[in-house]
């Protein structure tokens, strides 16, 4: 037997102000974003917002339901409108924010498991990397090249 080790990269930066201003920008459009959240089950609200080829925005908040499995995460339905919007743009970066109306949450949230899979079919789809930035409450945010940082064991095409 062997034991191994998976290691991943990321850029973490103490303060927003620390950040290119397209980057402040983006993590400014997912806290907008959080706005339109509607989240009355879990408290919950996220915000997340992409940064296409041709520099236009497009947010997505996530969207509860009572029947829990059918509720919708900020990063698909902003990746959902893109497609919708501007079907030919590439996304180059994904900025995501989370906050709890019942618990204090200061560091980075990363995407959910569904969430990463669907960021890793849009990498796969748009055959580029997609920078994703996940922004805390304590003004931290992590910098990732690609969602594939995030999912390093990830299930894609080449295995059908």
């Amino acid at each position: 037997m062997q034991e191994k080790n998976i290691t991943i990269q990321y850029q973490n930066f103490d303060n927003i102000s620390d950040l290119p201003s397209q980057m402040q920008m983006l993590i400014q459009e997912a806290r907008a974003a959080q706005q339109n959240s509607y989240a009355p089950y879990s408290k919950f609200n996220v915000g997340a917002a992409l940064l296409l080829d041709n520099n236009k925005t497009v947010q997505g908040s996530n969207q509860e339901n009572a029947s829990y499995p059918i509720g919708l995460c900020a990063e698909r339905t902003a990746i959902s409108a893109c497609v919708a919007l501007y079907p030919n743009e590439k996304i180059n970066a994904i900025a995501i924010v989370a906050n709890s109306q019942t618990t204090e949450v200061k560091f980075p949230v990363a995407p959910c498991g569904i969430c990463r899979q669907v960021l890793l079919e849009t990498e796969s789809k748009q055959k580029s990397d997609i920078q994703i930035l996940l922004h805390g409450n304590d003004g931290s945010t992590f910098v990732f090249k690609s969602i594939k940082d995030l999912l390093p064991l990830h299930f894609d095409a080449e295995y059908l």
